[in-house]
C-alpha cells in the first residue's frame, strides 16, 4: 500500500524513491509487524485467559507437559493480524504472489480459527473434523497448483521440480505436478500444525525456514543471481520476500510471549495457515524438495 501511495510521489520528494527497493520494504516489514505483536500480544493474552481459552493436554504425553494445561491458546490470532497488515502496508498488492498468498493466509487462518473455536469455546472436543479440515486444505493446495500450471511464471519450468544439491537437475512431472504441488502445501500446513504445543518450538522452526525461503525468493526473483546460483528464475518471486519478512518479525514478536515458560501457544488458527503459506512460497519458488529440509522438524512431525 506504501508503495502504491508514496513511490509515485519520488517526482516531488525523492527520498520517496527507497520505496521501489525490496529490501528497504523487507526492513519495514519485520519491524512492523514485530511491533504489533509486542504491542498487542499482552492484551490478547489477558482477553483468552479472561475466557478460558487455553490449552488442552494430552494425558498419554510426558508428565512435564501437563503443567502446559490451560496455557492461552489462538494466540496465532496476534501473527495473522500483524502479519496481514505488514504485507499490506510494505508489499507490492499488483503483486499476482503477494495477492495468492495473502488469499491463502486469510483462507487457512479462518479454517484453523474455527476449528479452535469449536472446540476451545464451543467445547466440542473435535472441533473441525479432519475430513472438512482436509477438504478445505485440500481445495486451496489444487486451486494454487492449477493457476499455476495454467499460468506459470516461468513456462520452461513449470511442470518441473528442482532437485536440491544438484545442478541444473530437474524432475519433469507434466500435469502430476499439480497433485505434487497440492500435497506439498497440505503436507506442510499440517507438519507446522502437528508442531505446534511446545515452548518456542513451532515459531522458532517457522523464523528459520521463513528466513531461508526469504533468501530464495529474493534470489530467484532476480534473473542473474538466479542464473549465477543455478536455481530456477521466477519473475515477480522476489516480492514474497516481503511477506516472508512480515512473517519472521510476527514469529519474533510472538516468540517473545511463546518462549519456556510459553504464555500462549498460536493453535491451529496460527499454525495452519503459517505452515500453508510456507508450502505455498516453496511452490512458487521451485523448491518444494529444499523445504522439507528447511522445515525438517515440520516433516518428522
Amino acid at each position: 500500500m506504501l508503495y502504491h501511495l508514496l513511490y509515485p510521489l519520488r517526482f516531488y520528494f525523492s527520498p520517496f524513491n527507497v520505496f521501489q527497493y525490496i529490501t528497504f520494504r523487507v526492513g519495514g516489514a519485520i519491524i512492523t509487524s514485530l511491533l504489533i505483536c509486542l504491542v498487542f500480544g499482552p492484551l490478547l493474552i489477558r482477553y483468552l485467559r479472561k475466557f478460558k481459552i487455553g490449552q488442552t493436554v494430552r494425558t498419554d504425553g510426558p508428565p512435564t507437559h501437563l503443567i502446559k494445561s490451560g496455557t492461552p491458546t489462538m494466540g496465532g490470532l496476534l501473527i495473522l493480524v500483524s502479519l496481514v497488515v505488514s504485507t499490506l502496508l510494505w508489499a507490492r498488492l499488483d503483486n499476482r504472489f503477494i495477492l495468492m498468498v495473502l488469499g491463502g493466509t486469510l483462507w487457512l487462518g479462518f479454517l484453523g480459527f474455527w476449528d479452535d473455536y469449536l472446540k476451545l469455546v464451543k467445547k466440542n472436543p473435535r472441533g473441525l473434523s479432519s475430513r472438512r479440515k482436509f477438504a478445505a486444505q485440500a481445495v486451496l493446495a489444487l486451486a494454487v497448483s492449477a493457476y499455476l500450471w495454467f499460468y506459470p511464471s516461468n513456462p520452461q519450468y513449470a511442470s518441473s521440480v528442482n532437485i536440491p544439491y544438484l545442478k541444473n537437475i530437474f524432475l519433469e512431472l507434466s500435469f502430476v505436478y499439480i497433485l505434487f504441488s497440492s500435497f506439498i502445501i497440505v503436507g506442510s500446513s499440517n507438519g507446522v500444525n502437528f508442531t505446534d504445543g511446545l515452548d518456542g518450538l513451532a515459531v522458532g522452526n517457522l523464523i528459520i525456514a521463513a528466513f531461508a525461503l526469504g533468501s530464495l525468493a529474493y534470489f530467484s526473483g532476480h534473473i542473474k543471481i538466479a542464473m549465477y546460483l543455478r536455481i530456477i528464475p521466477v519473475p515477480g518471486a522476489g516480492e514474497l520476500t516481503v511477506f516472508l519478512a512480515a512473517m519472521i518479525g510476527a514469529g519474533l514478536g510472538f516468540l517473545w510471549f511463546n518462549a519456556y515458560p510459553a504464555q500462549v501457544f498460536m493453535g491451529d488458527t496460527g499454525s495452519l495457515f503459517l505452515g500453508g503459506t510456507l508450502g505455498m512460497v516453496a511452490v512458487f519458488i521451485k523448491q518444494e524438495l529444499l523445504l522439507a529440509i528447511i522445515g525438517g522438524v515440520f516433516v518428522v512431525e
